[in-house]
């Protein structure tokens, strides 16, 4: 797909982090871009800053993506790039024991049913309503109307100690990936994902810069943080090159994740 001012994407959880990066190589390219986002004033930042829309969606909810495509659609036209980036982390153990009185407690279901809300379902939910409205595009080089890249992570394949529910929802996205791609195949559309490592993310930023360096210098090669602008960068390969379709690639210096 080449990338100008005639595609039109939309990237989930842009207002920050790996989506922002994503949202702002696209626009740099030409694409016209609009930011799907539940924190308005960070959201409405950066599609201004890059000529885009914003649209305030939360992913686990029918109504409100709906009307955030119905919102970038008005705007730019029907999008043939989605980029979902939306996601949350949590850390718990499936049984804890309470440091103090000895207690024995099982997972919070409450914040595991979350977690696969927003990273699984949430992803599926965008990509299904954004897959509808490409294959109302004509068709471009090769027969392709879209390209849909979500975002898994390493945790997808080697979770640590405390990340049940984040490993479960990201091998979701992970596991989803070819048998998606399967069903739009004979539409034109295309399906990928990322499984990024250890991302300097505003959440890593906040911890301790001697945590930062650790883990720094667990990855094998180079040994330091990955970059959001080298996700961006790896979607906008995604984009330009037809032929990668059905695949996830991790993105992570040749990392293995240690039990903890």
């Amino acid at each position: 797909m080449k990338l100008d001012g005639s595609i039109s994407a939309v990237v989930t959880g842009a207002a920050s982090g790996l989506g922002e990066a994503t949202a702002r190589a696209l626009a740099a390219q030409g694409v016209k871009v609009a930011v799907f986002d539940m924190n308005e004033a960070q959201g409405q930042a950066v599609a201004q800053s890059i000529g885009g829309v914003f649209c305030r969606v939360n992913v686990t909810s029918d109504a409100e993506v709906e009307a955030g495509f119905a919102q970038a659609r008005a705007a730019h036209g029907q999008e043939r790039i989605l980029v979902n980036c939306a996601g949350i982390a949590v850390g718990q153990k499936t049984v804890g024991r309470d440091k103090q009185t000895g207690e024995i407690r099982a997972h919070d279901m409450a914040a595991f049913e979350r977690t696969i809300q927003i990273n699984l379902i949430g992803s599926f939910r965008c990509l299904s309503k954004s897959a509808a409205g490409m294959l109302t595009l004509e068709p471009l080089q090769d027969g392709e109307r879209g390209l849909i890249v979500n975002t898994a992570s390493v945790a997808a394949q080697d979770g640590q100690i405390g990340q049940a529910a984040y490993s479960a929802s990201k091998g979701g996205v992970y596991a989803m990936t070819l048998p998606v791609a399967r069903d739009l195949m004979n539409d034109g559309v295309r399906v990928n994902t990322v499984l990024p490592g250890i991302m300097m993310t505003p959440m890593m930023a906040g911890m301790p810069q001697n945590v930062q360096d650790a883990l720094a210098a667990s990855i094998p090669f180079p040994k330091r943080l990955g970059r959001p602008e080298e996700y961006a960068s790896l979607v906008l390969e995604m984009a330009r090159n037809t032929y990668l379709n059905g695949e996830c690639v991790r993105l992570d210096g040749a990392i293995r994740m240690a039990p903890r």
